[in-house]
Parts: C-alpha cells; structure tokens; sequence
C-alpha cells in the first residue's frame, strides 16, 4: 500500500481538497500532511479532511519530507505539493504504477507545462556537464515523485529549492531505477522573477555540491568555468526581464526603518510602560488592541510626540537607498500599523513617495486618544489574505492605484506582522528579525543594520 505525504506551510484554502484526492485513491491507506509550523488553518483543515499531521523539526521543505519519511508506515511513498488544487485524476496512480509493478524504484512526475527558466538556465546545463545520463529528464526540478521508502531513508535532503534536484542526483548514484511520467495538465505557476535568483542560486549549489562530494578529485578546471558562464547567464536574463518593469518598495517602520519602535519609546519617555505591556498581555484582538493603545496617547500635545519619533535613529543607509531605488524606476513606501504622523515624518526624511498607517486623532494638536483604522487595512472579497486585518491588504491597495503588481514589488519587514505582506509580495526581505517563520519564508534575509544589499535584489 503507499502513504502520500505533503509537506506544508499556510496552504489552508486547497490542503483540504488535496487530502480527500489522496484518500480516494485506492492504493492509498496513509496521508501525512508534514506542517512547516504554519500561522493559518492548515493544521485543522487537514486533520478534518482525514489526514495525519505532524509538525517538521526544523523549517525547510527538506526536512518536512525526512520526517514525513521517518513516520510512514508503508514501503511506497508519494509526495505531492499540498497548493495545488485540482490535480489530474490518475496522478497517484501514474506515479504509484511502475513502482508497484516492479518496473522502477524512483518516478517523477513531468506535466503539460514548458520546462522553467531555472531549469532551462541553470539544472539542465549542469547536469549536462556532471550528470549527463539525467539530463534527459524534461522537469528535473519536478517536485512530484514515487518511490520506496527504503531508499528515500538513504536521501541527503537539501532544505531548500535544491531538494528535489538533490533527490534525483541520489536516485541515481543509488543506482535505482528512475522514470519520468506525465500526468497530464496542471496549472503550476512558474516561479515569478523574484525567485529565480534565489532558485536558480540553491539548484546550482545542489548539483556542484553532489558532484564535488562524488568526484571531487575529477572535477576539472574546465567544467568549473563552465559554472560561472550558466551563472553570469542566468544573472543577465534576470536583468533582461525586469528592465522597464513598474516596480515598488514597501518598508516597515517600526524596528526596520527605525532602530525602535514609536510606541515602546513614548512608552518609555512618557512614562506608560505597565499600562502597555498589561495591554499586550491581555488583549488578543488586534483591533481592540489598536485602540486602548492609542487611549494611552491621550491628552499628549502633537510636539512631544513628534520628538519622540524624532529621537529613535533611522537605519543609517536608509535615505542613501530610497534614492537609489527610485533612480532604479521604483515606487517607495511605507505601510506600518503605527501613527500616520510618525510615518509622514519618516516618508518626508527618507524622500519615499507615501506612507499608509493608522490614523491618530487630534483635537487643537492634542490627542484624543482615538483612532482610525484606514479601510485599506481590513479584509475584502479581493483580498489575498484571510486574516481580518493585514498590511497585505494595503500592500494590494496601492499596487493597484499605481498600477503595479504584486510580483513586481518588494516587501522589507521585521516581524510577524509583517510575514504576509512579504510571503504575498514579488521580493520578500526579512529585515533583522527575531522571527524564525519570517526569516524562512523571506526570499532574502538581511542581518545587518543596513540596506545595502537589498539594493542586489532590486534590479
């Protein structure tokens, strides 16, 4: 019998569905949705659809499917995406069948697609030069794929988009028997431009570092000059593709543009620290919670307010690279959940084009201690985002005024109120943050106080 296992990360509006497809196949006895630690409904909706579901050890897709291994039950494994919905209806079985028969150990799947950039670009040139025997595979890259969980537990499991290059390398150097089947058509997005440095990055890596473990004394000076031709190739088709593209930067305020936080340092200069963090400790729902903090501000003049943004440093590069990015064709701006007096400020010192926050109500330049949430914040029957409040929701808003769509826009923030404004924007960047699912789910990660190199993705 075969147990299908789907490793997984905030996939609640299709896991469902992919679970009940799994289950109707008559082979199958066991689903393992392996969650990556995700912050929407994955967990229950997979449960209530019929499956297994266990939490990774370690974020990464490579360990979600080590760990799904460790707890299968059966001697053949299927693994799927859990995002994809709906899937041709003889999937498992056209993966399942040659194993089951005895013809093959390992099976990928191929489906009506053309082959991507990366794999076109960067694995297939590669493997043409240390692999050349899996060269022939249409879709190497194919996450999709069969075999027996024996010889999965032998698998060196890379952690990120290498993993499933790195599969296949092991397959072979096992000497298993592989095939390719296709399974008909399957609306598979490409990877947007953002990732495919990224990509193309991590399956690179995966490839050299099978083939200098394996032969590492055969390696020629040649082949490794051969490397940097596809990379300088793959570097210059990215910069192709995005010139003249309509492009914008969003930051976050708090703790990334700013080395602070408005609220905590008028906390503390104002002398409201307790009254603060009992608030954060008792009250959940983010717009109540809104609210009784702006009550805090109540009866302060708009002068010492805006002193006390104006004592919390900026990040020191970041007027240098507002410039830089403009010069660059972009839109910057900055969506925060703090005072639309802070971040008019900050816009009007970095030179960004806008800024959207909440709105802080005064009366004769005093606080009133109340507060606006702009409509731009909530939930909509367009939104891409299920939560009832999130920067997505504004990110979504001002790319459509401008024009611009979301894969052509960057998303610097620094915690977990900024995770889905940057997994749902082209470029995510994890800004020096403590957040863990944050620093996995951005396509860049920066740890020092600067943005320098944020400039390197923002072509």
């Amino acid at each position: 019998m075969v147990s299908v296992i789907i490793p997984a990360l905030n996939e609640q509006d299709t896991i469902a569905n992919v679970v009940r497809f799994c289950l109707s196949n008559p082979h199958v006895t066991e689903v393992i949705v392996v969650d990556d630690k995700s912050i929407d409904e994955t967990v229950s909706r997979a449960k209530a659809a019929g499956a297994t579901v266990i939490t990774s050890t370690k974020l990464g897709k490579g360990t979600s499917m080590k760990d799904g291994i460790l707890y299968a039950k059966n001697d053949v494994l299927v693994f799927i995406d859990g995002d994809i919905d709906p899937y041709p209806p003889n999937t498992i079985c056209d993966l399942v069948k040659p194993i089951l028969s005895d013809e093959y150990d390992f099976v990928k799947a191929t489906f009506s697609r053309n082959a991507g950039r990366v794999t076109e670009l960067v694995a297939k040139p590669l493997l043409s030069i240390f692999y050349p025997e899996l060269s022939q595979f249409s879709q190497p890259l194919s996450g999709m794929i069969a075999g027996r969980k024996a010889m999965f537990e032998k698998v060196n499991f890379f952690g990120d988009y290498g993993v499933d290059i790195g599969i296949l390398i092991d397959m072979f150097l096992m000497k298993a028997r592989i095939t390719e089947v296709n399974i008909g058509y399957l609306d598979n997005k490409s990877k947007p431009w953002h990732a495919l440095g990224r990509m193309s990055k991590e399956v690179a890596r995966a490839i050299i570092t099978k083939a200098l473990v394996q032969k590492k004394e055969t390696v020629t000076l040649e082949e490794l000059e051969s490397m940097n031709v596809i990379k300088d190739q793959m570097e210059y088709a990215i910069k192709e593709q995005v010139k003249g593209l309509k492009k914008m930067a969003i930051f976050d305020m708090d703790d990334t543009i700013l080395r602070g936080r408005f609220i905590d340092t008028a906390a503390e200069q104002l002398g409201f620290v307790q009254e603060l963090r009992k608030l954060r400790a008792t009250e959940t729902d983010p717009v109540i919670l809104t609210k009784q903090i702006a009550r805090l501000l109540k009866g302060r003049n708009f002068g010492e307010l805006l002193k006390v943004a104006e004592s919390i440093p900026m990040v020191g590069d970041i007027e240098e690279t507002v410039a830089e990015l403009k010069s660059r064709g972009y839109i910057v701006g900055i969506i925060s959940d703090s005072y639309d007096f802070v971040t008019s400020y900050v816009k009007n010192k970095i030179g960004a084009d806008f800024s959207l926050s909440n709105e802080l109500e005064f009366s004769n330049s005093i606080a009133t201690g109340e507060v606006k949430m702009p409509s731009f914040f909530f939930s909509h029957a367009e939104s891409i985002c299920k939560h009832t409040i999130c920067k997505t929701n504004a990110l979504q808003d001002i790319t459509k005024q401008y024009g611009i769509p979301l894969s052509n826009c960057i998303a610097i923030g620094d915690s977990a109120n900024d995770l889905c404004m940057v997994q749902k924007a082209g470029i995510g960047v994890a800004f020096c943050s403590k957040n863990e699912l944050l620093n996995y789910s951005a396509d860049k990660v920066i740890s020092q106080y600067a943005f320098s190199e944020l400039l390197d993705y923002a072509k």
